[in-house]
């Protein structure tokens, strides 16, 4: 067997590597290191794939999200509804901007944001919701979507976890994530299912003067060279990273039914076990692309099993470890214990197994059975 990875890029990049080699060396002899023609052709493709009108590159996951709140002109004081267990660059950003943060609570199933907690917590101060399809699962962004037009407000998907994961909307249509909102962001940091080799992110949207706003704040403000029309920043996609993400985005949705494949037999070795939970797919087949597969261990010997897997060479993450209202740097008097139930016992109980491409069955085997050897003592 070889040796466990919680996630093997060498492995994938052994398939990809004459292609990125290539590419590589044509970026290196055209010199058009930054917005040249690998990002370009980077961008079309990566549109079409997702059936969105406009894809912009930027230069890493966090600051798409803040590109597309600065995009959609949000103030200093306005309240974004966000989810209280995610990583913290999707409150991180909020807070950067001087809006207010208002955290609130998943799902006890889904991980993903709680729609009854959503509704509870919109003021005449809201201005903005930001879904998280966690784990690489789409969050229910039809009520979301009701939610949002009832009120009035902005939906900034946060796609960091899910691209090339399908919504299926009650009429049987279909929609990739991130592209539902009024505008999305994703991150490609390598291990992400469509990571590239350093730091690299995009902001999507149908919305065509949304889209030219963006364009601008990506670049120093500008649509013409030494004019700035608007507030921006310096956040772009390098052409090499465009190249990597060139050479796997047609190898996405084989990435993705890897995935797929590797949690169905996870699943299937660890159902039935009385403290573990499972992950919960809702929808269709195409709705979670699993960028984590997170178990719930129930019996509070959590971090005794993730002591246990690590030696016996098995890689684990708990992803998350602290509510994020219970950071120092997002604690706030207004949240209330009370509010965050879900999330608090999830902190205490999830962990996350090796997930990626290059898994193999004997691997998946040793996994499962080490996990049941130690919940069974």
């Amino acid at each position: 067997m070889k040796k466990i990875q919680m996630v093997d890029l060498k492995g994938q990049y052994e398939t990809i590597k004459d292609q990125i080699a290539t590419s590589f060396d044509e970026v290196l002899s055209n010199t058009a290191f930054v917005n040249g023609p690998e990002v370009h052709a980077f961008q079309k493709e990566l549109e079409e794939y997702l059936g969105v009108k406009h894809v912009i590159p930027c230069g890493n996951g966090t600051d798409a999200l803040q590109i597309a709140m600065m995009g959609l002109g949000l103030q200093p004081g306005d309240e974004v509804i966000t989810v209280d267990f995610t990583f913290a660059a999707t409150v991180e950003v909020i807070a950067l901007l001087q809006l207010t943060p208002v955290l609130i609570d998943v799902e006890p199933d889904t991980f993903n944001i709680d729609i009854e907690a959503l509704k509870k917590a919109i003021t005449p101060k809201t201005k903005a919701i930001v879904p998280v399809h966690l784990f690489g699962q789409v969050a229910n962004m039809e009520a979301v979507m009701e939610i949002a037009k009832a009120h009035n407000l902005y939906v900034i998907e946060d796609n960091a976890q899910a691209i090339g994961a399908n919504y299926t909307w009650t009429d049987g249509t279909k929609q990739k994530a991130g592209t539902i909102g009024h505008v999305g962001a994703t991150s490609f940091f390598p291990s992400k299912n469509l990571g590239c080799y350093g730091d690299g992110g995009a902001i999507f949207t149908n919305d065509d003067d949304l889209a030219y706003t963006i364009r601008g704040v990506v670049n120093h403000g500008m649509y013409e060279r030494y004019h700035h029309d608007v507030v921006g920043v310096n956040s772009r996609l390098d052409a090499l990273q465009a190249a990597v993400l060139r050479a796997k985005l047609p190898l996405l949705d084989t990435y993705n039914n890897r995935r797929k494949e590797s949690a169905a037999k996870y699943t299937a070795a660890l159902n039935g076990e009385e403290s573990i939970v499972t992950p919960v797919q809702t929808g269709e087949a195409d709705s979670h692309v699993y960028h984590q597969y997170t178990l719930r261990i129930t019996n509070g010997k959590r971090d005794g099993l993730v002591k246990y897997l690590n030696e016996n060479g098995i890689p684990c993450g708990v992803y998350y470890p602290i509510p994020l209202h219970n950071q120092k740097a997002y604690t706030d008097e207004r949240y209330n214990e009370a509010d965050f139930v879900v999330t608090n016992q999830l902190c205490k109980e999830v962990i996350a197994l090796p997930m990626h491409t290059e898994l193999e069955d004997d691997q998946i085997e040793f996994i499962t059975t080490k996990i049941k050897e130690f919940v069974n003592v």
